[in-house]
């Protein structure tokens, strides 16, 4: 076992027992490449990447291949989960250096860290024009010692390339811009499958929130992109048809076969989607997503895990196969629910005898859910069938590390889901969710950014994480009425500010006490999740609305004022913050509904958690420590909502019709 024997990251694990003498990232493992004067390979990854899994099948198990790299490199792994901060600096060299990203990633660095190579999967043997990554690797190290000078200098300009930080205007999102968005989404968005682009096809929940939430001149044309971009997701293979919960991708147009890892942060934010729609759709399946997070990601200490695999195992002992949990044959079917019901089910589902997927298997789709209740009646009991069976199935591995980000945008969705769906059940989950972040993360006004069965890790929080765990704060402040979210809330973001403010007005991602890296990193732009920089910005809009703090207003819009560009140019990578900048424009509702629980307080806060980007928070009387609660009280004897927008309140309302 190499050094990584003693890690807590499950990534760092997985690579415990390679042959290759890994490094953990530290000032150690730079000392000894220059004691050696050796180069440094860095090699990033996360536990549920397929690709991740295959190099180091391929290569990381190779003895030859360890051998060299032992000989001639000084070998780190990291988990980018764990250091997203380490992750971004090379990221960005190497989307600089090759015009394309991804894990795994592939660095080569001198001893100060700056990289004078970069690339992703590098294959075993030469492939597609492709050289190996034993021959890359003798071709850099041969590099090294015949022309050090001309490497060292390539790095140092490469380095110098990454610490420059483009000037950009700063300008107001207004209500034009913002519709000019909407025309760039439109000129992408694909209307015969849905969502945009072409192949592959991530989940684009951030853009949808985004369309979701806006008014304006193009919304017909936005209620449409929603619409069928959620029923298209919802019906397809990359929805988890048994178990509930999505994928991570497409790897095709129409959604049909899956990356099947399983990620947090995207069922997280797909649950609180679908939940704020306000239909049956909706209701459906973030009913399904909210259940699979609470039965398969939720952790002893009643956190949420990151991810399951995409891979599983086919026998004991065997390497992994993609996908061989969720796909299957009619044969498979039949054998499981006999001939009418698998008959029934492969039509439904879509499972042919040619398959969708490989080796005559398919993915299950569910384009049409049946109109008819017997046949609802009929598919919930397939379901519950394969379910079933599926559990005898080997399953993928679970990367049980608690994230603090992902954990705040899960206590968010779950909140979302148990205010919209009457689950007090999901509210009990996010509230037992927030304690742990309170209670383990969140070490003397600071939070770290990963746990692990119950023990914090040492790596300090980003931006993402004070951001979304605020957010998921303020989230159960709203529908607790309990202050102490609140403080916890604002504790954060004051930190926030004061560690991460930017010259600019924008944010950098990592905070001022960070280990220094060869750059510090700040990209405003959505990924698969929200940016920090997006997160925080929601989380100043939410505070400023419950506490009416001009400070957090003020900050988010000087900050949005920074992504102003991205905004217009890429709006695709600037969702979330064109939904905040959306409900910043006149708003956001602010709506406090006071007096005892029962059908008249519920109707009141169903019509005002119906309306797009409100806050909304219901208590039995008034609450000092909860400013928007503050001198609320019911009228005469009966629940009333007391509705602000725009610094202007209106008189109480005892009518759901009176919110708008």
């Amino acid at each position: 076992m190499n050094r990584l024997g003693a890690a807590t990251s499950p990534y760092l694990l997985q690579h415990a027992g390679n042959p290759v003498d890994w490094w953990e990232w530290g000032e150690d493992a730079f000392a000894e490449a220059k004691r050696r004067n050796v180069p440094i390979l860095l090699s990033v990854g996360y536990a549920a990447c397929h690709w991740c899994h295959v190099m180091a099948h391929e290569s990381f198990e190779d003895e030859a291949t360890a051998a060299y790299l032992n000989e001639h490199y000084v070998s780190i792994k990291v988990d980018r989960e764990e250091r997203p901060d380490v992750d971004a600096v090379y990221m960005q060299a190497t989307t600089a250096m090759t015009g394309q990203g991804g894990w795994p990633m592939t660095v080569v660095m001198d001893h100060e860290g700056a990289p004078f190579f970069a690339g992703t999967y590098l294959p075993d043997q030469p492939r597609h024009g492709s050289p190996s990554f034993l021959q890359v690797l003798r071709a850099l190290s041969g590099a090294w010692v015949d022309r050090g000078e001309d490497v060292r200098r390539t790095a140092a300009n490469v380095a110098e390339h990454l610490r420059k930080e483009a000037s950009l205007p700063s300008y107001a999102l207004t209500g034009e811009r913002i519709d000019g968005a909407v025309a760039t989404l439109a000129g992408e968005f694909d209307p015969m499958a849905g969502g945009f682009g072409q192949a592959p096809k991530f989940p684009p929940t951030m853009v949808l929130e985004f369309l979701r939430r806006y008014r304006g001149e193009s919304e017909q044309q936005a209620r449409h992109m929603l619409a069928r971009t959620v029923a298209a997701m919802a019906g397809s293979g990359m929805y988890d048809q048994v178990g509930g919960g999505f994928a991570r991708y497409a790897v095709d147009r129409g959604w049909v076969v899956p990356h099947f890892e399983k990620m947090l942060y995207d069922n997280a934010q797909l649950l609180g989607l679908y939940a704020r729609l306000g239909t049956d759709l909706g209701a459906r399946i973030a009913t399904e997503t909210a259940d699979f997070l609470l039965r398969e990601l939720r952790t002893a200490e009643g956190g949420f895990a990151s991810a399951l695999d995409a891979d599983s195992p086919a026998e004991l002992g065997e390497h992994a196969h993609e996908g061989l949990f969720y796909v299957w044959t009619p044969t498979q079917l039949v054998a499981e629910l006999g001939p009418d019901d698998g008959a029934w089910a492969a039509e439904l589902f879509g499972v042919t005898a040619e398959g969708t997927f490989e080796h005559g298997t398919s993915t299950l789709q569910l384009r049409h859910y049946p109109q008819d209740p017997a046949d609802q009646d009929r598919l919930a009991e397939v379901r519950r069938q394969l379910l079933a069976a599926r559990e005898r199935r080997p399953r993928p591995a679970r990367d049980d590390k608690v994230v603090a980000a992902w954990n705040g945008l899960a206590i968010s969705g779950l909140v979302d889901a148990a205010r919209r769906l009457d689950r007090p059940d999901y509210l009990a989950a996010a509230v037992e969710a927030g304690e742990l972040i309170a209670g383990l993360h969140l070490q003397d006004g600071r939070l770290r950014r990963v746990s692990r069965d119950g023990v914090a890790g040492t790596h300090a929080g980003v931006l993402e994480d004070y951001g979304c765990v605020a957010s998921g704060f303020l989230a159960l402040a709203q529908a607790t009425a309990d202050a102490r979210w609140l403080r916890l809330a604002t504790g954060l973001i004051d930190t926030a500010l004061a560690e991460f403010a930017a010259p600019d007005g924008g944010f950098y991602d990592t905070g001022a006490g960070a280990e220094v890296l060869v750059t510090r990193p700040r990209d405003p732009g959505d990924n698969a999740s929200p940016s920090g920089f997006s997160s925080l910005v929601h989380a100043l809009v939410e505070a400023h609305a419950l506490t009416g703090e001009g400070r957090y207003r003020d900050a988010a819009e000087t900050a949005l004022a920074t992504v102003s560009v991205l905004a217009d140019k890429a709006p695709r990578f600037a969702g979330w913050s064109l939904a905040a900048a959306v409900t910043m424009l006149d708003g956001p509702l602010e709506v406090a509904v006071v007096g005892p629980a029962g059908p008249q307080r519920d109707a009141l806060v169903a019509r005002a958690l119906a309306l797009p980007g409100a806050v909304v928070v219901a208590a039995d009387e008034a609450e000092e420590g909860i400013p928007l609660l503050a001198g609320r009280t019911p009228v005469d004897g009966r629940p009333a909502a007391y509705v602000c927008r725009g610094f202007v309140c209106e008189r109480p309302v005892t009518e759901p019709a009176g919110i708008g």
